[in-house]
């Protein structure tokens, strides 16, 4: 299975392909989209959204995961958030209708290294054992493999969520599909 993890950003936007196949996890790519912070910013949304149409098409992915908003102090940088989101969300929903999943900060970390709460550091010590180690250009794309291998371990758990048939309550209560 093939697992585009994407870690929104109005200005940098982390994203990695994973590939799982039974036990086996790879990294196949990652990176990050930049866009021009100097731009006015709905502006660029349009420059956001011809990166994520053209990402999501050249990986075609068999799902895709994401990282749901986190608490911001700022109003202004949460909204600025949402709408990024929003704009990538909208390059893949329509494709990738019921195979669109979130997951919040917490439920990354706790999978990766059971405990909700660690640091960037201790997710990128589990990444490195997990995959081996990798340069990140930035933490939006190391946080873009963990999304994406959150996926991955905990997607054979999942059928359907809400569905009491061979769905976990720890897969319940950490992923659900985005649109249901």
């Amino acid at each position: 299975m093939l697992v585009l993890g994407i870690d929104p950003g109005s200005i940098t936007t982390g994203w990695a392909l994973l590939n799982g196949k039974g036990r086996k996890i790879s990294v196949i790519g990652s990176g990050v989209l930049r866009f021009n912070g100097k731009e006015n910013f709905l502006d660029r949304l349009t420059e956001i959204k011809v990166a994520s149409n053209k990402l999501i098409e050249e990986l075609s992915p068999d799902a895709i995961a994401f990282e749901s908003l986190i608490y911001v102090k700022s109003p202004q940088a949460l909204i600025k958030l949402a709408q990024t989101r929003g704009v990538i969300l909208s390059a893949c929903v329509e494709k990738y209708k019921n195979r669109i999943f979130e997951y919040s900060p917490n439920a990354i970390k706790s999978i990766a290294t059971g405990h909700g709460h660690a640091d960037k550091e201790g997710v990128r010590k589990f990444l490195d054992m997990t995959l081996g180690k990798r340069d990140y250009q930035t933490h939006d794309e190391s946080d873009a493999v963990a999304i994406a291998l959150c996926h991955l371990l905990n997607s054979k758990s999942i059928t359907k969520v809400g569905s009491s048939k061979g769905s976990s309550g720890l897969a319940k209560a950490l992923a659900h599909k985005i649109g249901n």
